[in-house]
């Protein structure tokens, strides 16, 4: 009798073959990751910007080794040895001297021997907890990709990162059920945590004149009497490699917003356990 493939696994194989693009809702109770790949001298300054900026960019996991897509630590993240970071991902982007000049399905044939990989959390992971409490993001009820916008928050720098500022990712709701989205997302901490910002207001504190017009992903329709709740994004670490430009020399790769990896964390591992130092 053949054994079952694990939900998290399935799904990556599916983001393997191009039959997955969205991966809101996928895979209930795994967690999810973004991604940033760069050469391999400029590891050591992404790893203190995720150190230094937490709630953007909560370090999941990161490959083991320069040039090897596979191994991934901690072990816990992927625990499958059928892995590859230049597959597993729905879609990809290229980014070069800071600009964004590519978005194709794999990078199998742009990846070099010098690049590391980091998995950074997604807010999608908590969305499964929402929708248990019957408060379900909007955009998993639209079937499109979550609002994300560029923010006035500022990253604090760390070695050729300098002058990012945050993204942050807006799921609509009325102003009585944000005490409980802020408690159920609180726990979640190496998925960005509990909102950074609601309100009308909120939304003019972060800089943003027009919560119709996202900056990346689609916009999503309010009901009577609801107001914008803003997130950090993982998209953040893509705003940090425009900010570098030409600081960094080869190419440097990303998830196409929206587009997650699927994880072997699982919700219930997050908030029982401590998670290792990476």
């Amino acid at each position: 009798m053949g054994s079952t493939i694990p939900p998290a696994q399935h799904a990556r194989l599916l983001c393997r073959q191009n039959l997955l693009t969205n991966t809101a809702g996928i895979a209930p109770g795994y967690l999810q990751a973004n991604l940033l790949v760069l050469p391999a001298k400029y590891a050591s300054d992404f790893h203190d910007l995720c150190l230094r900026n937490p709630v953007p960019c909560p370090l999941l996991g990161m490959t083991a080794d320069p040039g090897d897509p596979s191994a991934v630590r901690p072990a816990e993240c992927i625990q499958s040895s059928d892995f590859d970071v230049r597959t597993d991902f729905p879609r990809y982007r290229i980014y070069s001297g800071g600009k964004l000049m590519d978005s194709r399905s794999d990078l199998l044939e742009v990846w070099g021997n010098d690049h590391v990989a980091f998995l950074i959390g997604c807010s999608f992971s908590f969305e499964n907890a929402l929708t248990a409490a019957g408060l379900p993001p909007r955009h998993q009820a639209t079937g499109t990709l979550v609002a994300m916008y560029r923010s006035n928050i500022p990253l604090l720098p760390a070695g050729v990162f300098t002058g990012g500022n945050c993204i942050v990712s807006m799921r609509p709701y009325r102003p009585e059920e944000i005490e409980e989205v802020r408690a159920i997302t609180r726990a979640y901490r190496l998925t960005h945590g509990e909102p950074v910002a609601w309100g009308w207001d909120g939304a003019r504190q972060l800089g943003i004149v027009d919560v119709n017009k996202p900056d990346f992903g689609q916009p999503q329709p309010f009901k009577e009497g609801e107001v914008p709740v803003f997130w950090a994004c993982g998209v953040t670490p893509q705003m940090a490699v425009e900010a570098a430009g030409d600081k960094i020399k080869g190419l440097v790769f990303a998830h196409e917003p929206g587009h997650m990896l699927i994880t072997d964390l699982t919700s219930e591992a997050l908030q029982s356990s401590k998670p290792e130092t990476i």
